[in-house]
């Protein structure tokens, strides 16, 4: 370290688009990037998702000195870095898909519960980009983080703190380098079941000397200001959902939930007047990752768990014949539900309208006389709440990104950047 080393950040992806950040900060020999994602682009209907196509469609960033030589053909310089790590703030694929990417020798640090279940979500090899010279559910070593403690690259220390999405175990980083304090949220709501965390996070980074928020929910100017018709928080959501099983007590009602919002899914088991019986595979992730039995169910010719405990299988069978005792997760096979049945769509895949696949399905339950309900609580902070988020740390520079419209982020408290992609910042 020398009097003339000063932080820099590299912006390399996610900027303007929602998902996809990857952000480097560095300081003389040793930087740190975050996060490991891919843009969610499904229109493109890309050829194949080889390193070279994310990069031309720039799904990924085009980041040097981090990914595998054996991917990109290009050696590390391990002499201009002697130090570097990584970090991805949570489970999502544009968060974390492109992480198996990583040079095999840069430490890759998550937050506990994300490093516990993500290899259980790849195990198939059908969740992340494979990784060059493994097999298909293979992922790399993933270092769980112990929250607000210190992790040191270099000259660059690293803290995880947990904080609030629709994804189980999401954190927030701060980045201390020995000039500057930098705040990167990950995604971020005040409207989740955790807002002390996200509070107490926000707070330990007050008058941060760079501040980059997420902003989803600034995306469609067209919304900004309107009051939100569905659930307003993960409480209300589940609510709604007991609410329904309630007035439908002789209706077949189904449900299915995105596979790494874990938390509203462990919400829905334990306020659930039905039993509620998830497919295997979600099982197996519940049992494999956190030790938790519940309630499943094989599709016929299904490969077999052996993580499941027996006795706490239901036959497919007696799913779809019944009408009152179950609530019960629905992956696939929809023209074998009951029609004038009720299916809850809370933020599950086909995602939304942006989806090719999203009209197809819902009209398809429709033609079978199955109502479609869409429950859905953001995982994002709205405008309202990306002010108060602001407000909270009072940035001297403020950096949005993971959103369609950076522009309509505003900071009152100092200045405000809005990087383009490639572009390198001097703290």
């Amino acid at each position: 370290m020398t009097l003339k080393d000063k932080t820099t950040v590299t912006f390399y992806n996610g900027l303007t688009t929602i998902g996809g950040p990857m952000i480097e900060v560095a300081y003389n020999k040793s930087h740190v990037l975050f996060d490991l994602g891919e843009v969610y682009r499904p229109e493109l209907n890309l050829p194949d998702e080889s390193y070279q196509t994310l990069i031309k469609y720039q799904l990924i960033g085009d980041v040097p000195n981090f990914y595998d030589p054996a991917i990109t053909g290009k050696q590390l310089d391990h002499t201009r870095w002697e130090h570097a790590a990584a970090y991805i703030s949570h489970l999502h694929l544009d968060h974390s898909k492109a992480l198996n990417l990583l040079a095999p020798e840069i430490p890759l640090y998550a937050g506990p519960i994300t490093a516990a279940l993500l290899p259980v979500l790849n195990q198939n090899g059908d969740f992340l980009l494979p990784a060059t010279n493994h097999e298909k559910g293979y992922t790399r070593s993933i270092i769980p983080a112990k929250y607000k403690s210190p992790i040191t690259v270099g000259d660059i220390t690293l803290e995880v703190w947990p904080s609030d999405h629709d994804a189980y175990g999401a954190t927030g980083l701060i980045i201390k380098t020995p000039d500057k304090l930098i705040a990167f949220t990950g995604d971020i709501r005040l409207h989740g079941y955790h807002p002390e965390w996200v509070k107490e996070y926000l707070t330990a980074v007050k008058n941060a000397d760079l501040f980059i928020v997420e902003g989803t929910g600034i995306s469609w100017p067209e919304h900004i200001g309107q009051e939100f018709t569905g659930p307003k928080n993960e409480d209300e959501l589940t609510e709604k959902i007991v609410q329904l099983e309630q007035e439908n007590p002789k209706r077949q009602i189904t449900f299915n939930t995105y596979p790494t919002n874990v938390e509203r899914l462990l919400k829905i088991v334990e306020e659930s007047p039905r039993k509620v019986v998830l497919h295997a595979k979600r099982a197996d992730l519940l049992k494999e990752a956190l030790n938790k039995d519940y309630h499943y169910y094989y599709l016929p010719g299904e490969k077999k768990y052996e993580s499941l405990d027996p006795k706490l299988e239901i036959a497919y069978e007696d799913l779809v014949k019944d009408n009152h005792e179950y609530l019960w997760q629905v992956v696939t096979n929809y023209g074998d539900l009951m029609k004038n049945g009720l299916y809850i769509h809370s933020n599950a895949e086909p995602l939304g309208d942006f989806d090719p696949a999203y009209k197809p399905f819902v009209d398809a339950l429709e033609r079978q006389n199955i109502e479609f309900v869409a429950l859905r609580c953001s995982g994002h902070a709205d405008d309202k709440e990306l002010k108060e988020i602001i407000g909270l740390v009072q940035p001297r520079i403020l950096c949005p990104v993971h959103t369609l419209h950076p522009e309509l982020a505003e900071n009152p408290y100092g200045d405000r950047i809005l990087p383009k992609r490639g572009q390198t910042i001097t703290l």
